[in-house]
């Protein structure tokens, strides 16, 4: 359902480009192998990118699955051009890496390629003790700055001189 609204706010066209980032071992390879396939399969740490084409009736997504290593990070920025939205998955069960995922999180939202692209943020692992809500995961990772309103445009940085429209959809890949 999620995918659905963000495939229905990237373009009027039936076909969109996607890109999956978020800390490594947040569930990005294992939440895209569900949805190519209905099913949980085991999956390895992905090195670089992994990229399907997932169909739903009439629309055709091709999402890339970028691997979320530190070290891997920085490459993040080669994905967006030509992308209509972001989803950027979230362990919402590990506190401990939160301002990490918040700060990367925040840093790709600054990209000059990314601005006014939708966001779906997928709180994985519903599952585990800890897990926050969804309210939680929009105050950790501040995603009400994404807007602000009483400041003049040509003054704010990427992040907030495109309305952009975001979903935070809680949810557990493997279920």
């Amino acid at each position: 359902v999620a995918l659905s609204l963000l495939w229905s706010r990237c373009a009027p066209t039936r076909e969109a480009r996607l890109v999956m980032v978020g800390l490594d071992a947040a569930g990005k390879t294992t939440l895209l192998q569900r949805l190519r396939l209905g099913e949980v399969v085991e999956t390895v740490p992905t090195i670089g990118f992994n990229v399907e084409t997932l169909e739903y009736g009439r629309m055709s997504m091709t999402v890339w699955d970028v691997g979320g290593q530190e070290k891997l990070r920085r490459l993040w920025r080669h994905y967006y051009t030509g992308t209509q939205g972001v989803i950027f998955v979230l362990d919402s069960a590990d506190r401990a890496r939160l301002a990490a995922a918040r700060e990367e999180l925040h840093r790709l939202l600054e990209e000059p390629a990314l601005c006014g692209v939708p966001l779906l943020v997928y709180a994985n692992k519903q599952d585990l003790p800890g897990a926050m809500t969804e309210k939680d995961v929009v105050e950790e990772l501040r995603l009400g700055a994404l807007a602000s309103p009483d400041s003049s445009v040509s003054q704010q940085p990427p992040l907030q001189q495109a309305s952009r429209q975001w979903l935070v959809q809680p949810a557990c890949a493997t279920s």
